[in-house]
């Protein structure tokens, strides 16, 4: 396979996920054991006793001295909202570029979390610094999620209305429309490989304007994808099993599994992982690479020896703390660091 690059074996340091709290890796480790363990039933309870805990993310400028805003994705009720909490609002927290390195270039962040909770600090907040500090302006997608009654497609709404909104706000925002980058990690990358994959074109004779936007994202980054999580096999961490929807499994699959859904109108996709991640084996990311192959779309793909699952930027780890390196060379590569002269596409 093409692509690939194989670091040193190193120790690994304790890895996972948040459920809306501030970052514990050790916390986030037992909630992945405790999914693995003791079903939907249990975790749910974990979770929501978690949730009650972190703040809510609202819309508002409060924070806009730092740089930093929220809106909601849909000015009134999201489509299927079963209510009017803050699990049934969807939300952009957009971070503008550092000073003086603005490219015009835009980031679009989907969090991990197995569509119970969201990894908002690891896989959202870090990553939207990791850009903005080189000239992206970065937004981090709250999606709603089926741990509240949220199930497929409703996650996939929110990622298409959010690239949709990046989309027809550029001038306002003052990117490119046509340089919009979507990374997702775990399930979040699950869910970034549908919205590159099951992309709508836009409406042209659509009331609201955003709607009038396509949802494809210009280019695709994956840390550790959740590409099988529809799957009735219940070895690893299964989608259907977790919301009890193993009597829908095969629909859903074929429904919602991106690999299923590369053409070549697919975005071009770096893709990252690790050989022995143990909670998404790395044969699900395999499966969607090689379809990008086959079908065609320019992609490159890093599979680091070993590390566990949920590292984020690496997390201190002196091995997978260089694929953010790779990363930026192969962002560079499309011209996205680059205020003009984006690569011809």
């Amino acid at each position: 396979m093409r692509g690939f690059s194989f670091p040193t074996r190193i120790p690994r340091p304790l890895s996972g996920i948040v459920v809306f709290a501030p970052y514990n890796p050790r916390d986030g480790e037992e909630i992945v054991k405790r999914i693995l363990r003791i079903g939907l039933v249990t975790v749910l309870t974990c979770c929501t006793a978690v949730a009650e805990k972190g703040p809510c993310t609202t819309a508002g400028n409060n924070s806009e001295f730092l740089g930093i805003q929220t809106i909601r994705l849909w000015p009134s009720d999201a489509p299927q909202a079963k209510g009017s909490t803050c699990d049934d609002i969807p939300t952009l927290t957009i971070f503008d570029p550092q000073p003086g390195h603005a490219n015009g270039s835009a980031v679009v962040v989907f969090p991990g979390g197995a569509y119970v909770g969201l990894a908002a600090n690891l896989e959202g907040r870090q990553v939207a610094d990791w850009f903005t500090s080189r000239g992206f302006r970065a937004f981090v997608l709250r999606y709603r999620l089926s741990s509240q009654g949220y199930l497929l497609p409703v996650p996939l709404l929110d990622a298409r209305r959010a690239v949709q909104t990046v989309r027809a706000r550029a001038l306002d925002y003052q990117i490119d429309p046509n340089r919009i980058v979507v990374i997702g990690f775990s399930a979040g990358g699950h869910l970034a490989a549908l919205a590159g994959t099951q992309f709508v074109p836009g409406n042209v004779e659509a009331e609201d304007p955003i709607e009038r936007a396509s949802s494809r994202p210009d280019f695709l980054v994956l840390g550790y994808p959740w590409i099988g999580a529809i799957s009735s096999d219940t070895s690893h961490l299964s989608y259907c099993k977790l919301f009890n929807v193993m009597d829908r499994c095969e629909a859903l699959r074929a429904a919602y599994s991106p690999d299923l859904f590369v053409t070549k109108d697919a975005p071009p996709t770096f893709w990252y992982h690790t050989f022995d991640d143990q909670t998404v084996p790395v044969e699900q990311g395999l499966r969607f690479y090689e379809a990008l192959v086959k079908a065609g779309v320019p992609s490159e793909a890093h599979i680091f020896a070993t590390g566990p699952h949920g590292t984020g930027l690496g997390k201190g780890d002196a091995s997978l703390d260089q694929w953010p390196a790779l990363l930026e060379t192969w962002l560079r590569a499309q011209g996205l660091l680059n205020p003009k002269n984006p690569r011809p596409r």
